[in-house]
């Protein structure tokens, strides 16, 4: 028999969908083995497709592993010195544990010693006793016998005073960690030279991976402050920073921005990605809009969006635009007056649309149409930050490609155990509204405790919001964005 190959392969080599190999197979039209089909096979079926690849896939696949264990080597695994010292602090604290088995054991043996000498108990239970003072006594506060290789390549930190914890893996700084894990730091820059991102360190050793241009005094350094941007953690540590409470919080900004791409998710709906500068990126709570400005062939454009990507990548940021929206700026991208490379001003950001972690009410999300935008960046935020026990999310389509990320919701649902996504689809947003309110409504333990979160037109979100409020659940559970 000749070479078996996968469906994805030999429908490469012969130029035709893989769903056209698995229809002739389900026809009956074109013998499999095991779900392979050999190339017998395939020259009988396609007499006149060329088959020979020249090794290219094998090339390509090579490449791939190539970059993926790049990629762990550079984002998983910590640098070579990092990993050296976290190493060398287990090997110390392995070698605390093993002394302190053997002075163990040589009690026993003493003890055993003198039960076979035929010494009392009163004055064997006195042995035991000083022993063990002894040997207690010079135990470290926090021994702990064993070591993994999550140990090894990860730091734990803690931030006082709120208490929040989070991992730095790879090559992280304390800041990009922090901000993976939704901590809401306060930072300007991220490059070491606002110095608006200054912590103190409280416990444990911190390295620096670049020089910034700020400079801390003498008395701060005295007292252990350091940039979270310019530093990774070497060991476990305590850090002191006051964390953003609130959109009060989080500083008004102005940012000049560059088109980084335009894709269309669906026939009617665009994504707009901005990237700042290095120096200058822009902090934001998920769910937070900003105004954006450019200029093109029909003149100056200015439009208040919601930001639909999370806070833990402050220098990427996504748009959603709907066609038929109103708005200059996205008829301009539709139009094609806006193109990849173009400066856009960024002032912001705005609103009170915001996650509630005070109440620690499981969220529950709901959208309509691009009202997944600020939605997609509360749900991002909130996996980040792991704070609730479950999650759902209701995105009601009124037209026809209303569910352009529909497949990164279904992910979601399929990696998370806590996570319920429930799409919906009918002409009449409003229609859609009340189905959800039904539905939600329907759920009264759930309802009671739970924080809606909704965004979309204000049609859609006025008919849920007042569904939902007859309906008995409080105005505080309730946080509304019309668009």
């Amino acid at each position: 028999m000749s070479a078996l190959l996968s469906l994805a392969r030999a429908a490469r080599l012969v130029g035709v969908p893989r769903s056209a190999l698995q229809r002739k197979i389900a026809n009956g039209e074109l013998a499999s083995f095991d779900g392979l089909v050999s190339l017998e096979e395939l020259r009988r079926i396609f007499p006149d497709a060329e088959l020979v690849d020249g090794g290219a896939l094998e090339k390509t696949e090579h490449i791939r592993e190539r970059a993926f264990a790049r990629r762990v080597a550079e984002f998983v695994l910590p640098s070579q010195e990092v990993l050296a010292q976290r190493l060398f602090a287990k090997s110390v604290e392995l070698a605390e544990v093993r002394r302190h088995l053997q002075a163990y054991h040589e009690m026993l043996l003493a003890a055993r010693a003198r039960i076979a000498a035929g010494q009392t108990a009163g004055t064997l239970l006195d042995f035991l006793d000083g022993e063990l003072r002894r040997i207690l006594g010079s135990e470290p506060e926090q021994l702990e016998a064993g070591i993994s290789m999550l140990e090894a390549v990860t730091a734990h930190i803690t931030v006082r005073p709120s208490g929040h914890q989070y991992l730095v893996e790879g090559n992280d700084s304390l800041l990009q960690a922090g901000l993976k894990a939704g901590i809401q730091f306060g930072y300007g820059c991220g490059n070491g030279v606002c110095g608006l991102c200054k912590a103190r360190l409280v416990a444990g050793e911190l390295r620096a991976l670049t020089k910034g241009d700020y400079r801390l005094t003498e008395r701060e350094i005295e007292q252990g402050y350091v940039l979270l941007c310019t530093h990774t953690a070497v060991s476990d540590a305590i850090i002191e920073i006051l964390e953003a409470a609130g959109p009060h919080d989080i500083p008004h900004q102005q940012i000049v921005a560059r088109v980084r791409a335009i894709t269309q998710l669906a026939p009617n709906t665009l994504l707009l990605q901005l990237q700042t500068p290095r120096s200058h990126r822009l902090r934001f709570l998920a769910g937070q809009s900003v105004t954006l400005g450019a200029s093109s062939r029909t003149g100056d454009l200015s439009e208040s969006v919601p930001l639909a990507s999370c806070p833990c990548d402050e220098r990427n940021l996504h748009f959603h635009f709907a066609r038929e929206a109103p708005g200059a700026l996205g008829q301009a991208l539709f139009n094609g007056f806006v193109r990849v490379g173009d400066a856009i001003d960024i002032h912001g950001p705005d609103g009170q649309f915001v996650l509630d972690t005070s109440a620690q009410r499981p969220p529950v999300f709901v959208a309509c149409d691009c009202g997944f935008g600020p939605i997609k960046s509360l749900v991002e935020h909130t996996i980040a930050i792991d704070a609730f026990e479950s999650i759902a999310l209701y995105w009601h389509a009124a037209r026809s490609d209303g569910h352009y990320l529909a497949n990164q919701c279904r992910s979601w649902a399929a990696s998370l155990d806590h996570f319920r996504f429930a799409p919906s689809s009918d002409p009449s947003a409003i229609s859609g509204a009340k189905t959800i309110a039904s539905s939600l409504l329907s759920e009264r333990a759930a309802c009671s405790s739970c924080a809606v979160y909704v965004a979309g037109p204000a049609d859609f979100v006025n008919t849920l919001t007042q569904a939902l409020t007859d309906g008995g659940m409080r105005s505080e559970q309730i946080h509304a964005l019309p668009l």
